[in-house]
């Protein structure tokens, strides 16, 4: 799992695995879908299903790359989920400051938890951070985030299930936009796509579009390969400044 076809990173680094559902994004979890995967081919690491549990022996991978990398961190869980002590936290982070020639991507929906670990510590000068916005109900996870004092802000609104509607992206540097995938992905329309781009836009943010997922900007459900990721017939998939 250090190398990922996610096109906004290049690498991941789980020292933690599992997770809960706390939104609606979460129904069909591509995270738990793969650890039952690896979990069947025997992989000792998933040996606990999607269960949290927390992997020490994880820790110094990042050590082990000397090219400078952009790292996905816990993709395969929730770095802040209630069931990671912060003291855990506190080793990945020592881990992160080791290693200034990479660039890390915290992406959490437990805003609250993540604003509560930085309200006492500092955030490290490589590490970006961000949350998931997928609807309405999210988007109080924003203003957690806004406040930080981070290199880079960004938001993941992926899966988009619905119109997020007025976004305020005051302190967001940067938004990432995809469809669902999977045999019961939800549909994404074309007008919440165009919405959260022009606001990114219009507020300075870079707006990086990933994918259209299962279902197609015509409505269409077939290939996510097949449906691809043009927006307005171009490929929009810029990264933070």
């Amino acid at each position: 799992m250090k190398t990922t076809k996610i096109e906004w990173t290049d690498k991941t680094w789980n020292p933690i695995t599992g997770c809960t559902k706390i939104s609606p994004g979460c129904a069909h979890c591509y995270a738990e879908v793969m650890t039952r995967r690896l979990c069947a081919m025997g992989l000792e690491k998933y040996e606990n299903g999607f269960r949290v549990a927390l992997h020490e022996e994880c820790l110094d991978e990042p050590l082990e790359w000397k090219q400078p990398h952009t790292i996905f961190v816990c993709s395969m869980s929730d770095l802040f989920h209630q069931d990671v002590p912060f003291s855990f936290i506190d080793k990945v982070m020592e881990t992160i400051r080791k290693t200034p020639q990479h660039r890390y991507q915290l992406l959490t929906k437990r805003a609250e938890r993540m604003k509560e670990y930085f309200l006492e510590r500092d955030i490290p000068e490589n590490a970006w951070l961000g949350v998931t916005v997928e609807a309405q109900s999210s988007k109080s996870r924003i203003d957690c985030l806004r406040g930080l004092d981070a290199p880079i802000r960004f938001l993941s609104c992926e899966p988009l299930i619905e119109d997020l509607g007025e976004l305020d992206l005051t302190n967001i540097d940067w938004v990432i936009v995809g469809g669902e995938s999977g045999p019961q992905a939800r549909p994404m329309k074309e007008e919440w796509v165009l919405s959260v781009m022009r606001q990114a836009e219009e507020q300075g943010a870079a707006f990086f579009f990933k994918q259209w997922g299962t279902w197609g900007s015509d409505g269409i459900k077939r290939s996510k390969h097949k449906n691809g990721k043009l927006i307005e017939g171009k490929v929009i998939q810029a990264m933070p400044v």
